[in-house]
């Protein structure tokens, strides 16, 4: 059988060594060989530092963001394929579907991320400017732009799909290239993933290199630019972490290890609670999914003393009815670990953890009926239950048996449960399972600084919960210890992850020029045209109205008070209104000076300005009271189009200001404009 290519600097390369065999979890044949033998991690690293990068950087985030949704439904067009190849690995359809929709899923995510959360730009603007001079011409503002290096990601067997998508999504969204270097038991299955990819063409040529076997002299060659993502266990973590170029460089390292996760069920769970049934059913679902291989996986099992005995029993009559076997069968719940390797090293750490546990129900060293599968070929172990009854014995906080395995423990109170949750030294995700918010929040605010997640599930949250064991790529997925101490998925935090954050000083002018984002002190350009008359191809950062001024009476604020019913004393009473510390006087409601001023920057007739859709950062800065003269100057801040649409998104920048040129009123007007020459 002929070795898993490798694709490398642009194309598809064969290893010059026959490789190790890689093997069907279910049926123990032969499915592909892996090998790196005669390829050159350095010239791979080398390609995507100098001829990928630079096209990734032209692209926007906008561009890169669009190009991540075409993947993504090119992908789910051939998920079925990925499927077949799937099972191959020991996973049942619902295994598969966790896997490679999960994967699919997070570039949809990412995707719409970074199209309605970051600029049509390349520079990214990183929080407000900062004054630094008192009359305002000298400011500071935090960029972020493309580290130019390549994204390096090391990769577990347990995931194929969702694992090199999770980390490609922001890298890319970010303009960094990819590598993905596979671990070897389910090669083949990240392997044909990425043939999807290159065949589609959807992606520059380049932006994903696949490094099918030992990584070899990879490390050697990364540079301070380049960044390194690892899931795997916490051993392996710790050296690559202290590998000595990875050191040298300061190449930024992130880490998804092995973690002991718990789950906690609440005091006020009754064997008759809605509580009590989430907690069962959620447990034997961690121990069961991917055969028990995930990171997000419950080891752990913290129950009221006095509710052991129930939750065992009802958990050992869950698992009873589990059948495990060929996961094309569509009588099987449970399929195969990843090979017969892995079986072996579950075995081992069943042994160490049996020194201070019992087992209440299966067996791994003795054969079991399998549904279409045979016992001696394939991986397959049955899920496991432990008990241990003195919780505070070292071993159950110390091993991972990396497959359906899991240890009830009791707990004798709130403090007691969350000690316990703590000893896992770090773990991704932890969850409690109760109604009873004070002791929810004593568990949370207790173990959160051990866990990168914490999941709250109980009867209000459980039809729309999306389970103890699934990341999403909204949220932080991560955590402290052993669990790696960093964050695989977050938003846009993994986006920055991937670029370098630069503080820039300059003038307000300068400041605009390099964000493309209006900064206050630079120049507006008032023109003949109301901007409002504008379509969004000929608006210009800068581009200003002024209106006013008018003036404030004090039957205006009357009938103001009267026609909204906001008859708040300041406004409607002079003698509380004189008493007031802020006001001193009757004032007018800043509802009112917000609706004035719209009155005295709008363009009345049928125009390119469709619609607002809102305020931000609305603040009241100085009161306005009856007789003053108000001003408001309009500017158009950030410009933002829809490539996909026939409009786009203007934030205009609102500075109210009374007579004596002070502002009462500061906010982002958000309107969607009409391009001229809309897409066909």
């Amino acid at each position: 059988m002929e070795p898993l290519r490798s694709y490398l600097a642009g194309r598809w390369q064969r290893p010059d060594a026959a490789g190790t065999p890689l093997h069907d979890a279910v049926t123990g044949q032969e499915v592909a060989r892996i090998s790196t033998s005669g390829l050159d991690p350095a010239a791979a690293l080398a390609y995507g530092r100098e001829t990928v990068g630079p096209v990734l950087r032209e692209l926007t985030f906008h561009q890169r963001a669009a190009l991540l949704k075409t993947l993504a439904s090119h992908l789910r067009e051939h998920r079925h394929e990925l499927y077949s190849l799937s099972a191959r690995t020991g996973a049942t359809k619902g295994d598969s579907k966790f896997d490679i929709d999960g994967g699919i899923g997070v570039l949809f995510s990412y995707s719409s991320k970074g199209r309605r959360e970051m600029p049509d730009d390349t520079v990214y603007v990183d929080g407000a400017t900062e004054p630094l001079s008192k009359q305002g011409t000298f400011l500071g503002q935090h960029i972020a732009t493309p580290l130019r290096g390549v994204a390096v990601q090391i990769n577990a067997f347990n995931f194929p799909v969702w694992g090199p998508l999770e980390k490609l999504a922001p890298a890319f969204v970010a303009g960094m290239p990819t590598l993905i270097k596979p671990a070897p038991q389910t090669a083949y299955l990240t392997h044909r993933l990425v043939e999807l990819i290159v065949e589609s063409g959807i992606l520059p040529e380049g932006s994903v290199q696949l490094l099918c076997g030992d990584p070899g002299d990879l490390l050697d060659h990364l540079t301070e630019q380049d960044t390194l993502s690892f899931t795997g266990s916490a051993a392996t973590a710790r050296r690559l972490r202290a590998h000595e170029n990875v050191v040298r460089c300061g190449v930024r390292f992130n880490a998804e290890a092995d973690s002991l996760n718990c789950s906690i069920l609440g005091p006020d769970a009754t064997p008759d609670s809605p509580e009590f049934e989430l907690f069962v059913r959620e447990l034997v679902t961690e121990m069961t999914v991917k055969a028990g291989q995930k990171c997000t996986a419950v080891r752990r099992a913290f129950v009221p003393a006095e509710l052991a005995d129930e939750v065992t029993e009802a958990v050992r009559r869950r698992l009873a009815d589990i059948r495990v076997g060929d996961p094309a069968s569509s009588e099987v719940d449970m399929g195969a670990l990843a090979d017969l390797e892995q079986r072996e090293e579950v075995r081992r750490s069943l042994k160490a953890l049996l020194e201070s546990c019992r087992a209440v129900h299966g067996d791994p060293n003795t054969p079991f009926e399998l549904v279409d599968a045979d016992y001696e070929q394939g991986a397959f172990v049955p899920p496991m239950l432990l008990r241990c009854d003195d919780p505070e014995l070292p071993q159950p906080h110390e091993v991972e048996a990396f497959g359906p395995v899991s240890t009830i423990m009791p707990y004798r109170d709130a403090e007691h449960a969350v000690d316990l949750a703590r000893r896992g030294s770090g773990s991704l995700v932890g969850s409690v399972v109760s109604a009873d918010p004070e002791f929810v929040r004593t568990v949370v605010t207790g173990a959160a600084s051990q866990h990168g997640r914490m999941l709250v599930l109980n009867r209000h949250d459980s039809a729309e919960s999306t389970g103890h064991g699934s990341p999403l790529p909204q949220l932080a997925h991560g955590g402290p210890g052993r669990a790696g101490g960093g964050e695989e998925m977050a938003g846009l935090r993994g986006v920055l992850h991937h670029m370098q954050r630069t503080a820039v000083q300059a003038d307000p002018d300068t400041l605009t020029s390099l964000t493309r984002k209006w900064t206050p002190g630079s120049a507006r350009e008032i023109t003949a045209v109301h901007p409002f008359r504008k379509h969004l191809e000929r608006l210009r950062v800068g581009d200003s109205v002024v209106g006013g001024p008018r003036t404030v009476t004090r039957e205006d604020v009357r009938r103001f008070a009267e026609f909204t019913g906001d008859e708040f004393y300041a406004h409607t009473d002079e003698e509380a209104a004189a008493a007031n510390p802020f006001f001193g006087g009757l004032v007018a409601h800043g509802y009112l000076v917000v609706s004035f001023a719209a009155g005295l920057f709008v363009a009345p007739e049928s125009g390119p300005v469709l619609a607002n859709y809102g305020l931000e950062n609305l603040r009241f800065l100085t009161p306005t009271y009856p007789g003053d003269e108000i001003t408001v100057t309009l500017t158009a801040k950030r410009i933002t189009p829809r490539h996909n649409a026939d409009y786009g998104e203007v934030r205009w920048d609102a500075d109210v200001t009374n007579q004596d040129g002070e502002s009462v009123a500061k906010y982002d007007v958000l309107t969607l404009v009409a391009k001229e020459n809309p897409p066909e």
